[in-house]
């Protein structure tokens, strides 16, 4: 009786920890539910990628004059005081501003920049496009964190022909390969189904298809 007791309290404080700790989870928002996943159910990282169009806060520290506000040419290259032609679009912030260090060592003893994109257009091939039964169907600049939900919200949401729970996700996968999968975009929507928010990718192309009445 006793050794039963003792495993039936043990049992009742599991639970109690397990339930805290999904408590505290979904009080920082940090349920599985509720971040953003690819189809394998892994979250992975993505460092933005300038594009042309972009818009860049390059900060030299301790040199003002050398700092600057700059867009990125069509030809995806950036001037900035003392450094003509940089090429920008392709690479992340962090590496831009490995670059332009290297760049003005030449004039700048021991240089530190930073780089900061202020305005975001991204390169064609990692924005968002929404076809099909959309309220504004077009493309949008991807960003980090960004989910179906994000992107529904920037066009405008579903017409009243869409159908939602037959929407789907085509996605690159390395260089060449594609996979699509179906996203339920009525349920999130309409029912607050926050399971069927998924994370949006580089690239990625949501489709959503007209109602067959």
């Amino acid at each position: 009786m006793r050794t039963a007791t003792i495993l039936f309290i043990g049992s009742v404080l599991v639970l109690g920890l397990n339930g805290c700790t999904q408590l505290d989870q979904i009080m920082r928002g940090k349920t599985a539910a509720s971040q953003p996943v690819n189809p394998e159910g892994e979250r992975t990282e993505v460092n933005y990628i300038i594009g042309p169009g972009d818009h860049l806060e390059v900060f030299v520290w301790g040199n003002p004059d050398l700092s600057s506000t700059v867009p990125v040419r069509p030809d995806g290259r950036i001037t900035t005081p003392l450094v003509e032609d940089v090429q920008a679009s392709g690479k992340s912030p962090s590496e831009l501003a490995r670059t332009m260090e290297k760049r003005l060592a030449r004039y700048v003893k021991h240089p530190v920049v930073t780089v900061t994109v202020s305005q975001v257009v991204g390169r064609a091939t990692e924005q968002i496009r929404v076809v099909g039964q959309a309220v504004e169907p077009r493309m949008i600049p991807y960003s980090e964190d960004l989910t179906v939900l994000d992107v529904l919200i920037a066009v405008g949401g579903l017409t009243e022909f869409a159908a939602g729970n037959r929407a789907s996700i085509v996605r690159k996968v390395g260089k060449t390969d594609k996979q699509q999968f179906n996203v339920r975009l009525a349920d999130l929507v309409k029912d607050g189904d926050i399971s069927a928010n998924v994370e949006m990718r580089p690239g990625d192309i949501l489709i959503i298809p007209e109602s067959f009445f």
